[in-house]
């Protein structure tokens, strides 16, 4: 009968190795996971306040959106860090047969206010949820509990430096 040669490491085969290998690193982990319990690494904030305007909007949307305001921002199903202040409402304007601009009263342009909570970091990336927040931009989703616009601007942003 033949015998088959089994790499050892001492009284040890290699598969006593890794299993003691995972077993030691499971316990790690445990020890790290109760350890780090109930600590917290602390990211420094600082609350913003930006504009977002959203153009040729229904008129009857803007008496509902100020009346359902202040409102928590959200994303995905979530409330953020922020919410919706106010908003105001300005006369959308078309250009008339005439070559002059006139109010069309059927729409109006809104803008929102919001305050929001960000992470302060070096290099300054303001988000709130996963959309940045920069003067200029131009595909700014406005949601709240109660209002959601689309394609808004960010028109004015206040860092509160």
């Amino acid at each position: 009968m033949e015998q088959k040669k089994v790499f050892r490491i001492g009284k040890f085969n290699i598969i006593d190795v890794i299993a003691v290998a995972l077993i030691l690193a499971v316990a790690l982990y445990a020890a790290v996971r109760v350890l780090n319990r109930g600590g917290t690494i602390e990211v420094p904030t600082m609350e913003i306040t930006y504009v977002v305007r959203v153009q040729n909007v229904a008129a009857e949307l803007y008496e509902n959106s100020k009346e359902n305001l202040p409102s928590p921002l959200m994303a995905s199903g979530a409330r953020l860090n922020g919410r919706i202040e106010s908003v105001e409402a300005t006369p959308w304007l078309e250009l008339g047969p005439d070559g002059e601009w006139h109010e069309d009263p059927d729409h109006v342009n809104l803008y929102f206010t919001c305050t929001a909570t960000v992470p302060k970091e070096e290099v300054m990336t303001t988000k709130v949820g996963e959309q940045e927040v920069r003067i200029g931009k131009t595909d700014y989703i406005m949601k709240s509990e109660t209002v959601e616009f689309q394609n808004g601007t960010v028109i004015d942003v206040d860092w509160g430096e």
